[in-house]
């Protein structure tokens, strides 16, 4: 259906004495189209009868009617389109200094086998040195963000020294992608990069120049190395992909027409920075949920996190001796790791204060109980809570149970054995009272302990 604005178009070149051929080939519309159109105007009709819809040529209208001389047919505008996308897609070829930039990526290679016997899918990770086209390779069976940042560590040391820049193609493999925007494995990155003193460039996007030397890295050793062969473990892949690629780096590059590993030692070599001292110490990383107690598992331990947090999902970073939880890349815990399991590391803090007030009040209830039957029943309270203040309330309840079958003065005596013995057994005192021990003497000790305040 035709807009008010063709309409208004072919109603003008009708009056300015374009026959309908003309119009039809001027306004690409068919040739009954335009006759139509032309009738209607005959019969008094101005407009079309359905909405209008703007459309992008109509501020060029006026040009278009100036133009009407052109003869050309549509094909052949066409294809003077096509040549001119093709003048506007050119590209400066981006030439760098030795030891400025390094570029990285990955290829699927399909399914090989582990060392296990195991298929496995298996991706080659390539950095190429952009001016010498001294490459590195490795197998991996994995695109996680930690065998990424390994795979950087083991080229670096393959080169003997860090170049200035590593451009990031645009992280096409999906598991790597799906998880390097995330808050924890960007400051994993950008740790990792400040440690070994390069910065991170990311390619752009439908910029085939700006990655084009790795791309083509991948394609050579997918196309020579990796095509149609197996192999009978992943370490004979392992050496062979690295004999292989001593050799590839010895070829006469197509590009260059020089030897990469000629270039590489002669003039690359000595421009790349040095290797820090120590190999980076790669942490683990993940994600959590907060539980509504206000902790987090982690390796079969419990540690705790600001109560506000309590179910998001929050991220971990693990190193040997720490233990860092952030969210939205702020930390916003650090606790010292556990080395046992089943254990807690808790932060007062991180409670709301109600709770605590809570907490608190709940004990002076109790307290309060112990304290009604007497002096020494009150302090077998403090030594309890002294010694389990986690589960202090189950013993402390099961001993004022006893009240319903023993008067006050039997349960008194009991708690004062069991305190002067150091016993904070509910069932121990239960035993006192029932075999009637609360009669022997004991030896009046005085236990230190320490008063919860309230």
């Amino acid at each position: 259906m035709l807009g008010v604005a063709m309409y208004t178009t072919i109603k003008t070149l009708w009056e300015l004495g374009k026959n309908k051929t003309e119009i039809a080939r001027a306004t690409d519309h068919d040739w009954k189209t335009v006759a139509k159109v032309i009738k209607g105007i005959g019969k008094g009709i101005d407009k079309p009868r359905y909405k209008d819809r703007d459309t992008i040529i109509e501020p060029y209208r006026e040009e278009v009617i100036k133009v009407l001389g052109f003869k050309g047919s549509y094909p052949t505008v066409k294809r003077y389109i096509k040549k001119m996308k093709k003048i506007t897609d050119i590209f400066v070829r981006i030439n760098t200094l030795p030891g400025e930039e390094a570029q990285v990526d990955f290829g699927y290679v399909g399914i090989t086998r582990d060392d296990d016997g195991k298929n496995r899918k298996t991706w080659v990770f390539n950095m190429r040195l952009s001016y010498s086209r001294y490459d590195f390779y490795c197998k991996v069976y994995d695109q996680r963000v930690e065998t990424f940042i390994r795979c950087h560590i083991r080229a670096f040391e393959f080169f003997g020294g860090v170049p200035e820049v590593v451009k990031i193609d645009n992280l096409k493999a999906a598991i790597l992608k799906a998880n390097f925007y995330e808050p924890i494995y960007q400051d994993m990155y950008r740790r990792f990069s400040h440690y070994y003193s390069f910065k991170s460039v990311p390619c752009r996007i439908y910029h085939a120049n700006d990655k084009g030397k790795v791309e083509s890295g991948i394609g050579y050793v997918k196309g020579n190395f990796f095509k149609g062969r197996k192999f009978e473990s992943g370490t004979t892949l392992d050496i062979e992909l690295a004999q292989w690629n001593q050799r590839a780096n010895t070829r006469i590059h197509g590009t260059t027409r020089k030897v990469p590993a000629h270039v590489f030692e002669t003039e690359e070599r000595p421009k790349l920075s040095a290797l820090p001292d120590e190999r980076y110490k790669l942490s683990k990383a993940g994600t959590r949920r907060v539980y509504h107690d206000c902790h987090i598992y982690v390796d079969y331990n419990y540690y705790s996190v600001p109560y506000e947090y309590v179910g998001r999902d929050v991220d971990i970073e693990l190193t040997d001796s720490l233990l860092r939880i952030s969210c939205d890349s702020e930390d916003i815990a650090i606790h010292e790791r556990i080395k046992d399991r089943g254990n807690f590391s808790t932060v007062d803090a991180h409670y709301p204060k109600y709770k605590k007030i809570a907490e608190t009040e709940y004990r002076e209830v109790y307290r309060a109980k112990m304290a009604a039957i007497g002096p020494y029943s009150q302090k077998l309270f403090f030594l309890i809570i002294k010694n389990n203040k986690q589960y202090w309330a189950q013993p402390i309840k099961g001993i004022l149970s006893l009240r319903k079958k023993y008067p006050s003065e039997v349960l008194e005596a009991s708690c004062k054995r069991a305190y002067f013995y150091g016993v904070i057994s509910y069932q121990i005192v239960k035993n006192i009272c029932k075999s009637g021990a609360y009669h022997l003497p004991v030896e009046e000790v005085d236990h230190e302990y320490a008063k919860v305040q309230a």
